[in-house]
C-alpha cells in the first residue's frame, strides 16, 4: 500500500543531474502531509525491535524523513553533510557516486562509541553514500543497526553492496 502511494507521488526527471540518469524526485511527496506521516509510520513499524540510539540522515533529502522518524522514535538525529557545511570539528569521507565523486562529513562528537545508529536517506542507488556514512560512523565508534530508504533502485544492486554492513535494510518502494 505505502509503496504504491510513494510511486504514485514520485516524479521522474530525465537527464538529471546528467544525461542518461532518470532522477526520482520525492518533493511531490512533501505536499501530502498524510503520505509523509504514512511513510514515517511505515518506517517505525518495519523497524520495530531494532535497537536504535541515533538516526543519521544523509544530506539533504535524508534529513526530511530521518528527522521525522527520530522524533517519532524519541532518539537524537545527526546530520551527515556535504563537505564544508558543518561548523565544528569534522571527520570526512570521499566516495564514488553513480555519476562522479563526493565528500561527506560528520561532527566528531555526533555519536558516542557503542551507540546503535540507523542510517537514513531518501534513495538507495549504488550504496556508495551510505557505505561512506557507515565508515564515518564506525570510525567514530558507532554500530550500524540498519538502513532506511524511501525508495530503492534495485537494478543498481545497492542492497547487495550494503548487506555486509547490516542486513537490516528497509526500502519502502522499489524500482
Amino acid at each position: 500500500m505505502i509503496a504504491d502511494q510513494i510511486k504514485a507521488a514520485i516524479r521522474d526527471i530525465p537527464d538529471f543531474p546528467k544525461p542518461g540518469i532518470i532522477f526520482k524526485d520525492i518533493t511531490p511527496i512533501l505536499k501530502d502531509p498524510a503520505l509523509c506521516q504514512g511513510i514515517v509510520d511505515a518506517f517505525a513499524e518495519k523497524l520495530t525491535g531494532t535497537k536504535i540510539d541515533v538516526i543519521a540522515g544523509i544530506e539533504s533529502r535524508g534529513f526530511l524523513f530521518g528527522l521525522m522518524l527520530a522524533i517519532k522514535l524519541g532518539v537524537p538525529f545527526v546530520p551527515v553533510r556535504k563537505a564544508g557545511k558543518l561548523p565544528y570539528a569534522i571527520k570526512q569521507k570521499v566516495y564514488e557516486l553513480e555519476y562522479g565523486t563526493a565528500t561527506i562529513e560528520m561532527h566528531t562528537d555526533a555519536i558516542e562509541p557503542g551507540q546503535h545508529v540507523l542510517i537514513h536517506d531518501d534513495l538507495l542507488a549504488t550504496g556508495g553514500t551510505v557505505t561512506a556514512a557507515s565508515e564515518l560512523i564506525t570510525d567514530l565508534g558507532g554500530i550500524i543497526c540498519g538502513f532506511s530508504f524511501v525508495i530503492g533502485l534495485g537494478f543498481l544492486n545497492g542492497k547487495e553492496k550494503i548487506k555486509g554492513l547490516s542486513d537490516n535494510i528497509v526500502v519502502l518502494a522499489e524500482y
